[in-house]
C-alpha cells in the first residue's frame, strides 16, 4: 500500500521477530519476549530514515545550509540567515548523527560481525562513515575513535583531527567495498529502504561517497592515486538509478523534511534568494529552464524574484511573502528525495579531478563529466529537452581557461535544496564568489559550526583541547580542508 508508513514497516518487522522467538525455547532457554540479539539488518530501515531526516531537517538543511551558501533567504524569522544560528540546530545536528547515524551503525557493525553476516557489516561501515564524514565537515575536530565507547565507560572521548578522522573513514569504506564484493550473505530487502538489498549499488554507493570524501581534502593532500583506483574500478555510479537517495513517503510523518515543516508546518518564509535567481534568469548571462521547477513565481510580480540575504526587520515592504518567490512545488512535495550522493554530484566531481590532473583524461574527460553533470541535472528536473540550448550559451560551454568555475558553479546550481552538501562545497571551492548577508551580525559567511554548548560543560577538558588545535570555537574558523 502507498502510503504505509515507514515507521509502522520497521516496527511490524521486529515485532514479528519477537513473536517469533519462542523457537527452540527449551534449547536456547532465553525469554522470547527479551532476544539477547536482534538480526543486524533490522537496524537498517530506522537507521536511513533518521540520517536522510536530519540531512534534510529543515532548521538545519534550509537555514544554514542552502541559506548560506545563498539558495534560499527568509521573509520572516531572519535570524539564521544573518549568521545567528539557533544552539538548538547545533547541537541536534551533533546528536543526531552521533546518536542515531554512527551510533546505530556501529551497532550493526557489531550485530553483523557476530551473526557473520558480512554485507550487512559492510552497510554498516558505509553509514558509520557517512555518519562521521559529515559531523568532521561540519564541526572539524570531533570524537572519533573513543566517540562510541559510552557503554564501556568512556563519557568524555577524546577529539581528533580531521585528517584521523578522515583516514578512519576511508579505511572503513574500503573495508566495507572487500565485504560486500566477497560476501555471499544477503541484506534484508524489507529493512533497505534505499537499495532492496542490492549489494551492488551498496558498493557503488561506497565508492561514489569516497570519491566525495578524497575531492574535499584533495586541497590538502595528495589522492590523485586513489581517485584514480576509483575510476578504474568501476565502482562508481554510472547512471542515476544508481546514485545514494532516500524516497519519503506521501503521508506525515513519513514524507521529505522540507514538506514536513514548510507546507505541513505552514512556515512558508522560506523563499528563493536573489544570487541564484540571477545566476538563472539571465541577469548573470544563464537563461536556465530549472528556475521554473526551483521555484514559483512571485505573487505580487508573476516572476521570479529572489530577495538578497540578510535584513532585520522582516517582513518589509520590498521583501515580504507575496513579493519574493516561494521554492517550486516539485521540491516541496512530500515524496521529494533525500540525497546522500546523487549522480549529478558526483559528475562534477569528476569533472573538477579530470580538469586539475588528479585522474587521466585532460579537459576532454572532464568537458565530458562537466556535460554528464549538467544532462543529468536536466533530466532530473524535467527539463532535459532544453539541455543543448543551455549548454550552448557562451556561460555554460566548456572552455579550457574557465573550467574550474564552470564546473563550481553548475555543481553549486544543480546541488539546490540539498542543504548541507550545498554549504560544505561551496565552502571547499568558495564558487560562485558570495556576497555576505546584509546587516549580518558576523562579517562574513560562516564557514563550521561550533561545538554545542553542552561539550564544554561535560566534556570540556578535551573540548578546550580541540579549540587549541583548531583554533577558535568560532563559526569563522576553517576547518582542516577549507583552505
Amino acid at each position: 500500500m502507498k502510503n504505509k508508513s515507514i515507521i509502522t514497516v520497521v516496527l511490524i518487522t521486529l515485532l514479528t521477530f519477537f513473536v517469533g522467538c519462542d523457537k527452540d525455547f527449551e534449547e536456547i532457554n532465553q525469554n522470547p519476549n527479551d532476544p539477547v540479539a536482534v538480526p543486524a539488518d533490522l537496524l537498517l530501515g530506522n537507521l536511513l530514515f533518521s540520517t536522510a531526516n536530519n540531512l534534510y531537517n529543515v532548521f538545519g538543511s534550509l537555514d544554514q545550509g542552502s541559506g548560506w551558501a545563498q539558495h534560499l533567504a527568509k521573509v520572516q524569522y531572519n535570524d539564521e540567515m544573518r549568521y545567528i544560528p539557533r544552539e538548538g540546530t547545533i547541537e541536534g545536528r551533533w546528536a543526531s548523527f552521533y546518536e542515531v547515524t554512527t551510533s546505530d551503525a556501529n551497532q550493526m557493525v557489531d550485530l553483523a560481525i557476530e551473526q557473520e553476516n558480512t554485507a550487512v557489516q559492510g552497510v554498516g561501515l558505509i553509514m558509520k562513515a557517512y555518519g562521521f564524514l559529515m559531523l568532521t565537515d561540519l564541526y572539524g575536530e570531533i570524537p572519533f575513535t573513543e566517540a562510541l565507547d559510552a557503554q564501556g565507560g568512556n563519557f568524555t572521548p577524546v577529539y581528533e583531527t580531521q585528517e584521523t578522522v578522515y583516514s578512519g573513514c576511508l579505511a572503513f569504506l574500503d573495508e566495507a567495498i572487500a565485504l560486500l564484493s566477497a560476501s555471499s550473505d544477503d541484506i534484508s530487502t524489507s529493512q533497505d529502504l534505499m537499495y532492496g538489498g542490492n549489494k551492488s549499488s551498496w558498493i557503488k554507493f561506497a565508492a561514489s561517497l569516497k570519491f566525495r570524501a578524497l575531492m574535499r581534502q584533495s586541497g590538502v593532500v595528495n589522492v590523485s592515486s586513489q581517485l584514480q583506483q576509483l575510476v578504474n574500478s568501476g565502482n562508481l555510479f554510472s547512471s542515476r538509478s544508481e546514485e545514494a537517495k532516500f524516497i519519503y513517503l506521501s503521508d506525515d510523518p513519513n514524507a521529505n523534511p522540507i514538506y514536513e515543516t514548510v507546507v505541513f508546518g505552514g512556515r512558508a518564509e522560506y523563499r528563493l534568494n536573489q544570487t541564484l535567481v540571477q545566476y538563472m534568469d539571465g541577469t548573470n548571462s544563464l537563461n536556465d529552464d530549472r528556475l521554473p521547477v526551483y521555484a514559483q513565481p512571485s505573487i505580487d510580480a508573476g516572476i521570479y524574484i529572489g530577495k538578497p540575504s540578510g535584513f532585520r526587520d522582516l517582513p518589509s515592504p520590498e521583501w515580504n511573502y507575496t513579493s519574493v518567490s516561494e521554492i517550486g512545488t516539485k521540491y516541496l512535495a512530500p515524496e521529494a528525495p533525500a540525497y546522500f550522493v546523487s549522480y549529478t554530484e558526483l559528475q562534477f566531481l569528476l569533472a573538477e579531478a579530470a580538469k586539475k590532473g588528479f585522474i587521466s583524461g585532460g579537459d576532454a574527460a572532464a568537458e565530458t563529466y562537466y556535460l554528464k553533470g549538467i544532462e543529468s541535472a536536466f533530466i532530473e528536473n524535467g527539463v532535459g529537452a532544453s539541455y543543448g540550448t543551455y549548454i550552448a550559451q557562451a556561460g555554460v560551454a566548456y572552455t579550457p581557461n574557465t573550467a574550474i568555475e564552470k564546473i563550481g558553479l553548475q555543481k553549486w546550481i544543480a546541488l539546490y535544496c540539498q542543504g548541507m552538501e550545498t554549504w560544505i562545497e561551496w565552502r571547499r571551492t568558495g564558487i560562485p564568489a558570495l556576497t555576505p548577508a546584509i546587516e549580518n551580525d558576523l562579517g562574513s559567511i560562516p564557514v563550521r559550526f561550533t561545538y554545542p554548548n553542552i561539550e564544554e560543560s561535560l566534556n570540556g577538558d578535551n573540548y578546550k583541547a580541540a579549540v587549541s588545535s583548531q583554533g577558535a570555537d568560532a563559526l569563522t574558523t576553517p576547518v582542516w580542508w577549507d583552505n
